[in-house]
This record gives C-alpha cells, sequence and structure tokens, in this order.
C-alpha cells in the first residue's frame, strides 16, 4: 500500500470555514427554535404546545444528535499544527486567553444580562443584586468554549509529556524520534469499515456512560446542559486531531461522503423514535443501546457527508463568506444577547410559533454578525474573538 506523509493542517481551509458558518447559524436556529418550542430550555422563552411548537422541538433534539460533537471535530483539526507551531506551553497560554477570556467575561457581564428578568422575584425573596449577578445563571452556551478549553489544554499536556519523554530518550532534535508520535503517522484512506468500527465503538461508550449519566442530566457546577453527549464531543475532537495527522480530510471520497450523507439523513427519522422510546420509565438496555447507536450514526453520517459535500462543492470563500468566517466566534459568544433583545422585542406580536421562529432568526443572524463586527473593532477585542 502506498502511503505518503501526513502533515498538519496550519492553514485555513475555505470548506472548513464554511462548515463553521453553517454551525453557528445552526447554533442560532437551535436557541431561536428553544425560544418558541415546547422545550422552555432558554433565557427567554414563549413556549407553545401548538405543531409547530413541537415541530420546533423536534428541530432541536435532531440537531442535538451531531452538530455539537461536528464542532468538536472542526475545532480538533487546526490544534496539532498550533502546537507544533507555538510548542505546548505557548499554545495553552494562548488558547487560556483566546478562550478563557471570552468565557470570564461572558460569566461575568453576560450571563448576569440575560438572566435579569428573573431579578424582581430574587429582589422579592431578600437577595442582594450583587449576590444576584454573581450568582445566577451559568455559562450557558459558553459550555462548548470550557470543554474545548480542557481539550485542548489536555491535548497541550499530552504533547509537553511526549515531548519530554522523547528528550529523555536522547532523540535529536529535528528528527523523526524526537517529534510527537502523531506527527509521524501515515496518511492511511479511511474506508467504510474503519468508519463503521468508530460508530461501533462511540455507540459502546455512549450507552455505557449513560448508565451513570443520563439524557437530561445537568451538571450546575460547570453549567453543561448535555453531559450525557460528552463521549461524542472527546471522541470527535479526538478524531479532528487524527484526521490532521492521517490525511483523513482528502482521503474521503465522494462516493463515502455521499453514503454518509444518506444513511445520516435517513438515521434521523429512526433517531428520533428511538429516543422517544427510551424516554419512557421502562425502556430496556436494547432500546437504550439503539438510541445511541441511531443517535451516532447520524452524528458520524452528517460529519462525514458535510465533510466531503464542502470540500467538493462550497470550498470557495467569497468575500462575504471571508467576513462571516472571521467573526463567526464572535457571534457565537454574543448571540444569546441578540436572540434574547429581538425576541423580548417582538413578544408582543401574535403569531405561530412557526412564524415568530423564523422572524427571530431572519433577523438575528445579520444583527449578529453586525454586532460581531462592531464589537471586533474594538482595541484588543479582535485579540480573544
Amino acid at each position: 500500500m502506498t502511503t505518503i506523509a501526513a502533515r498538519p493542517t496550519t492553514t485555513r481551509l475555505g470548506y472548513v470555514d464554511n462548515l463553521r458558518i453553517l454551525l453557528t447559524v445552526l447554533v442560532l436556529a437551535h436557541h431561536s427554535a428553544l425560544t418558541y418550542g415546547a422545550l422552555p430550555m432558554w433565557y427567554w422563552t414563549e413556549p407553545s404546545e401548538s405543531l409547530s411548537g413541537l415541530a420546533l422541538v423536534a428541530f432541536v433534539v435532531a440537531n442535538q444528535f451531531w452538530f455539537m460533537g461536528f464542532f468538536f471535530l472542526l475545532s480538533g483539526l487546526f490544534v496539532p499544527g498550533s502546537v507544533d507551531r507555538k510548542g505546548p506551553g505557548a499554545f495553552a497560554r494562548d488558547r487560556l486567553v483566546r478562550l478563557g477570556v471570552p468565557l470570564i467575561v461572558f460569566w461575568l457581564v453576560a450571563r448576569p444580562v440575560l438572566s435579569l428578568p428573573g431579578w424582581p422575584e430574587r429582589r422579592d425573596q431578600g437577595e442582594s443584586f450583587l449576590r444576584f449577578w454573581f450568582s445566577t445563571g451559568d455559562p450557558g452556551p459558553m459550555w462548548f468554549v470550557e470543554v474545548l478549553l480542557v481539550l485542548s489544554l489536555a491535548y497541550a499536556a499530552f504533547r509537553a509529556v511526549r515531548a519530554r519523554s522523547t528528550a529523555r530518550l536522547g532523540a535529536v532534535p529535528g528528527t523523526d524520534a524526537a517529534t510527537d508520535t502523531a506527527t509521524s503517522l501515515v496518511a492511511r484512506p479511511l474506508t467504510f469499515r474503519a468508519i463503521a468500527a468508530f460508530v461501533a465503538v462511540l455507540t459502546v461508550v455512549t450507552y455505557l456512560w449513560r448508565l451513570a449519566v443520563p439524557l437530561g442530566t445537568y451538571w450546575p457546577g460547570v453549567g453543561l446542559p448535555t453531559p450525557a453527549y460528552l463521549p461524542q464531543y472527546v471522541l470527535l475532537f479526538v478524531a479532528g486531531v487524527l484526521a490532521t495527522r492521517r490525511g483523513w480530510l482528502t482521503s474521503l471520497t465522494v462516493r463515502q461522503g455521499r453514503v454518509a450523507l444518506i444513511v445520516a439523513l435517513v438515521g434521523v427519522g429512526a433517531a428520533l423514535g428511538a429516543s422517544a422510546l427510551a424516554s419512557a420509565p421502562d425502556a430496556g438496555i436494547v432500546v437504550l443501546l439503539a438510541q445511541s447507536l441511531a443517535e451516532n450514526v447520524v452524528a458520524i453520517g452528517a460529519a462525514v457527508g458535510l465533510l466531503v459535500l464542502f470540500r467538493e462543492r462550497f470550498s470557495g470563500q467569497p468575500a462575504w463568506a471571508r467576513f462571516a468566517a472571521q467573526h463567526s466566534f464572535a457571534v457565537y459568544v454574543i448571540h444569546p444577547l441578540v436572540l434574547v433583545g429581538v425576541a423580548m422585542l417582538f413578544a408582543p406580536l401574535v403569531a405561530p410559533a412557526g412564524v415568530k421562529f423564523l422572524i427571530l432568526l431572519v433577523l438575528s443572524v445579520p444583527l449578529c454578525w453586525g454586532a460581531a463586527y462592531l464589537l471586533r473593532r474594538i482595541p484588543g477585542v479582535a485579540r480573544v474573538l
């Protein structure tokens, strides 16, 4: 078998940035759906049990199967190259700034502002405004940044330990033996069997994890709303790191992408059905295992299918796409403030949940990117956003 030396991803890939834009818009859609759906789990909600409200819940559940795990995979793609260039220590310090500072600022400023509608009730209970400001709420959507920071620091620690180990062995700098083991991996095309094996491993790990952390669990200490999906987040981040080293992004075939996307689309219905069955109090092992399998088939199928689709069809970046990609992280950080502000403005409007969802989303997307642009114009802000 012919192999080629794997090269770390060190430059921006247009189609990956385009995927980030898509996922960021999906985050806005996800939280817009929570605003008006029958699942009131957002800062400002107008829950509806209507048909459109239930449809919005189905949209939220289907999204949850895959889109945040895909975010972690894309985030892992550029981590090895960044550590290669900066070294583990400098990379860790950079991540603490780029991820830690927005996380802290959101918790100190945006979180209490978003919780202000609940202040009158807390005030009537005798709580001081200062205590309310620093104790109410959680990191909200910034849980993703929180988990990504932990994973990034863990990888930096791994690379630092590996570097010390090779130094103790007396490796000569610049040789393969002196570099991280991952850098000497070779590019091997992914096969359908390898993808299926990954789905199987992820399914078993997810099932075992959910015996202790079932769906619906919330970790208030860290503000993690979906800890039941942690195996998917961690393993897809690792897959992103390995994809860079092994050249998987370029080795995926069009046929693999097409099959994966079809499987993912068909699997959404099966995953929704399995989730409904698994929500029953007497759901057995077979049902819970089937739920984990269906969810991960959707997650991996969507990841493989969209990576190939965007690589082949949407790799170009016109000016608007470059602008959107440059500001996508800032949009992620500030979007709760924009969504809640617009939703409160349109609260008096009497309309079906689906209509209000569309109004909120259509207005919030350009407003979020515009606000992100203005925010990043402030000196020093672009350093972290």
